[in-house]
């Protein structure tokens, strides 16, 4: 049996060693450092349906038309009105700090406002905060698996409200009324 040159083993080794790399990286996670890690500090109760009702008006909007999803502005299907509500300041009282999360935009095709964040683990109404500008969002919280500190998931309307660009990754503040 002839011994094989040096030049067949590496072409023979190096598909392997290329596809286990790629599994491999596939596989890794990365931690954030601990000034972006999420901070909870109240303890979580159940809101009344009726609360989550009345702060649907404001928080839900129609899918887009499959054949509007070209642009940002054709998929957010909130109208003015449910802007200027969104974006209105509540009262100082009855709201709870959640902690804070890095934000990155989620389904776009997902209409309303709204956060996906493992920071609630019941549905729940709430705020976001844009701590860069001050501007803020009523939302929908959402549970999302994870980790407290893991990263939340930003609709793209409260995200234009917000005033965050859409590939942009903020770290925001987290308020459940």
């Amino acid at each position: 049996m002839p011994v094989p040159t040096q030049a067949k083993l590496l072409a023979l080794i190096l598909p392997v060693l290329a596809l286990s790399a790629c599994a491999t990286a596939t596989t890794q996670t990365t931690t954030r450092p601990a000034s972006t890690a999420a901070t909870r500090t109240a303890p979580e109760t159940p809101q009344a349906p009726e609360v989550l009702q009345a702060a649907a008006a404001v928080t839900r909007a129609p899918a887009p038309r499959p054949s509007a999803r070209a642009t940002a502005t054709q998929l957010n299907t909130t109208t003015a009105a449910q802007r200027a509500a969104a974006a209105e300041k509540p009262a100082a009282a009855g709201e709870a700090r959640l902690g804070t999360t890095v934000a990155s935009l989620g389904d776009a095709t997902q209409p309303g406002f709204w956060i996906k964040t493992p920071l609630v683990k019941t549905k729940a109404v709430g705020r976001i905060v844009n701590p860069a500008n001050g501007k803020s969002a009523k939302v929908d919280l959402i549970p999302l698996d994870g980790p407290a500190s893991g990263g939340s998931q930003v609709s793209l309307p409260a995200l234009q409200l917000l005033g965050i660009s859409l590939t942009d990754l903020p770290t925001i503040e987290v308020f459940r009324s």
